[in-house]
């Protein structure tokens, strides 16, 4: 396993910071200063970051967490324009923990959160269905209907991203579920259910049909729901949400395998 990787795996540091300890000196592997963050770490070799020898995580050892976002808020380590990030507001005790996925500034709801970098990458790579709720500041259109339930290709899919983003052309698949719960001449909310994560994906999506998300909130990510949890609160998985977790990552594990 490379050496970065090796330390975010094993403690708190993300693989960010890893890199930057490497590139410092403060990693040592047998004693010895190691700079290369590409060192391939060998079974049985110990690694020590800033002299304190890190414990290798056994396999299967991971802690979830489900969190309820607030909208206002950045899933970011730090903003250099210095807005608030979910780790300003979340327990001391989860600041190494990973995001699955991300909400935008603007969005609200369910945010996965884990200890575990194999796991984070395992879900955020997965297919696995998101559901949210989204209100629209105009009335759907048939032909807004049609590309949720036929998919859409944009060359130019730059109106609803960010400002800054660099993505242009995006490819939409067909949405999962496509529930409407309203339909007035002012505007338009519905619930629907995606298998994608992509870069502010739903605002795109509604902007190149001229419409503006006003709300967006992630309710569900497979079958973990947000509930009742309330706004800016966390839990930890149900001993069932857990064993169907490992269950479904012990075969997205061989699938790779068999890939390789």
């Amino acid at each position: 396993m490379r050496l970065n990787k090796y330390i975010s795996h094993n403690s708190r540091y993300s693989r960010r910071e890893a890199d930057r300890l490497i590139e410092a000196g403060q990693v040592k592997i047998g004693g010895k200063v190691v700079t290369e963050y590409s060192y391939d770490v060998k079974p049985g070799e110990k690694v020590a970051v800033k002299g304190k020898t890190l414990t290798p995580r056994r396999r299967g050892e991971l802690t979830m967490v489900l969190y309820n976002k607030p909208k206002g808020v950045l899933v970011t380590k730090r903003d250099d324009r210095g807005r608030s990030t979910i780790y300003h507001k979340l327990p001391g005790k989860f600041r190494h923990f990973i995001p699955i996925g991300r909400l935008d500034y603007a969005s609200e709801g369910l945010l996965l959160l884990t200890d575990s970098p194999e796991a984070a990458d395992i879900l955020m790579r997965s297919k696995l269905p998101r559901r949210y709720n989204i209100k629209l500041d105009k009335p759907l259109t048939q032909e807004m209907i049609e590309a949720m339930k036929n998919g859409l290709e944009l060359e130019d899919a730059s109106a609803g991203g960010h400002e800054k983003s660099d993505i242009l052309s995006m490819s939409f698949a067909p949405f999962e579920e496509i529930v409407i719960r309203g339909n007035s001449g002012r505007y338009a909310k519905l619930r629907v259910t995606i298998r994608e994560g992509k870069n502010r994906e739903l605002r795109r999506f509604f902007a190149h049909f001229g419409a503006k998300v006003l709300d967006l909130k992630r309710v569900a990510f497979a079958d973990i729901e947000l509930n009742n949890l309330p706004e800016n609160k966390t839990r930890y998985f149900t001993r069932t949400e857990y064993e169907r977790l490992h269950k479904f990552l012990k075969e997205a594990r061989k699938n790779d395998k068999d890939r390789a």
